[in-house]
């Protein structure tokens, strides 16, 4: 594998999206923020054009995650659901309300200006042989006025994974209620097909089947978490024809050999959050037990913190 190696994420031709249209004497003309979110989404969309390094997201949970991300120098944001829902005090798994997940969203999107993107779980509308249409059309509404401009949408229904129709027909829907508004949303469709374990040596060809089906419906890329093996990683990318998202953390590839393998984007879920926890578990332990402070050390001022959303523009957008 070389990094000059042709990707059809790279060469593949964009698919076509709904873009914010010219007014005429009869509409009025687009907002400023509408404008601004615009310009982000069109932004986004060129972070996973390839290049000389994948886009690298630090998932973040709240908007002082959002802001520390930022300034440490991402082009983008996304989220975390798992880190969203323990950060109010609920497990992973579309156990959190959807209410306190869209006002979390809204927080973090009015926080950055840079690009936010949404997990969305499995669209906060139900589990299998109970999805309601209504409530993935509240989610996508939700998603749009916070501001962000991409989602994550995955294929773990229940105790086994979605079926590949019916979550193509959700994607379809997804990207069917941002035609409506005119908004240029990523999609990115997540697979469980490695994560949940259910297809043993049948997990390559199955995500290759659920790829193109996702793609077809309107997916504009493809996360497999789970992945880990250079091959396999660099085989999803050769024969998907749409950016691909890993998941990394301890123990994975170098960022440039995951770019090496194809892979256009890559995220790290819950692991900031967990990790940022551990600093505070140690911190905890140390003060708690023999009342040592060294912990502190190297922490942000009070100033530095309240910095963070004193810039001017704060939330603009």
């Amino acid at each position: 594998m070389t990094q000059s190696e042709p990707s059809p994420a790279m060469s593949r031709p964009t698919m076509s999206q709904p873009t914010m249209s010219q007014p005429t004497a009869s509409q009025p003309a687009p907002s400023p923020s509408a404008v601004f979110q615009s310009t982000k989404a069109e932004a986004f969309r060129q972070m996973h054009a390839g290049g000389t390094a994948p886009l690298v997201l630090v998932n973040v949970w709240d908007a002082a995650s959002a802001r520390v991300v930022e300034k440490a120098g991402a082009r983008a944001i996304a989220t975390s659901s798992s880190a969203i829902s323990w950060s109010l005090g609920f497990p992973d798994g579309s156990h959190v309300p959807p209410a306190l997940a869209f006002d979390a969203l809204r927080r973090i999107a009015a926080a950055t200006d840079i690009p936010v993107t949404a997990d969305i779980e499995s669209g906060y509308a139900g589990a299998d042989g109970a999805f309601d249409d209504g409530r993935l059309h509240e989610t996508v509404a939700a998603v749009l006025g916070a501001g962000a401009v991409g989602v994550n949408i995955e294929d773990s229904g229940g105790e086994r994974l979605t079926a590949v129709d019916e979550q193509a027909r959700r994607i379809r829907l997804v990207r069917s209620i941002a035609a409506e508004t005119g908004a240029d949303l990523f999609i990115n469709a997540r697979t469980d097909t490695y994560l949940s374990g259910q297809f043993g040596d049948s997990a390559f060809a199955e995500t290759l089947a659920r790829a193109e089906a996702y793609l077809a419906a309107g997916a504009d890329g493809i996360f497999v978490p789970g992945v880990t093996d250079l091959h396999v990683l660099h085989e999803l990318s050769r024969r998907i024809a749409a950016p691909l998202n890993a998941l990394a953390g301890v123990g994975s590839a170098s960022v440039g050999e995951l770019h090496d393998a194809g892979v256009r984007r890559v995220s790290i879920g819950g692991n900031a959050a967990k990790a940022a926890y551990a600093t505070v578990s140690r911190v905890a332990a140390e003060i708690l037990g023999d009342g040592n402070w060294s912990g502190l050390a190297g922490a942000p001022s009070h100033a530095d913190m309240d910095a963070l959303f004193s810039r001017p523009g704060a939330g603009k957008g």
